[in-house]
């Protein structure tokens, strides 16, 4: 008897089994290729290029000061040389501010930029859960058959918003 229970409940649990419809994101593509993800690319690209144009130039500069510095550091007399020095590496250690506050502020806007297109596609992805009637939709598995992935559906969505 005992065992013909534990026999209905195994079929049971199969048959459960068959009706699951599961469904795989994957999030990385979804930052890279969908719409969205460009276009915020495109924003946060045209928000720094100034500051990353004024880092460039300020690389030039000291590069430039430091080959006429050695061009010159055998002319120069022992208080000329210790200001140059002293010049230079105080604009190397600003352009190193300046370098570290540029990525400190890129990465806080790329993560914004990320959040705010994770919302997105987590909203989407509900919508299609709901209407399509999927029991679960993951975003990370050491396997996926391309039969359950849904990325495709996902990129569409979000390029037709």
């Amino acid at each position: 008897m005992r065992y013909l229970l534990a026999l209905f409940v195994l079929l049971a649990g199969s048959a459960q089994a068959a009706e699951l419809k599961i469904g795989f994101i994957d999030a990385e593509r979804i930052n890279r290729e969908s719409a969205p993800a460009d276009q915020a690319s495109k924003r946060l690209e045209k928000e720094f290029q100034p500051r990353l144009q004024e880092i460039q130039r300020r690389e030039g500069q000291i590069k430039s000061l430091q080959a006429q510095f050695e061009k010159n550091v055998i002319t120069m007399s022992e208080g000329d040389r210790r200001n140059r020095e002293q010049e230079l590496s105080r604009q190397s250690l600003e352009l190193q501010r300046m370098q570290r506050e540029f990525q400190e502020d890129l990465n806080l806007r790329r993560n914004q930029e990320l959040g705010a297109l994770l919302e997105r596609a987590n909203k989407i992805i509900r919508q299609i859960a709901e209407s399509e009637k999927f029991d679960l939709i993951v975003q990370e598995a050491v396997y996926r058959s391309s039969r359950v992935d849904i990325t495709d559906r996902v990129l569409k969505a979000l390029a037709g918003k």
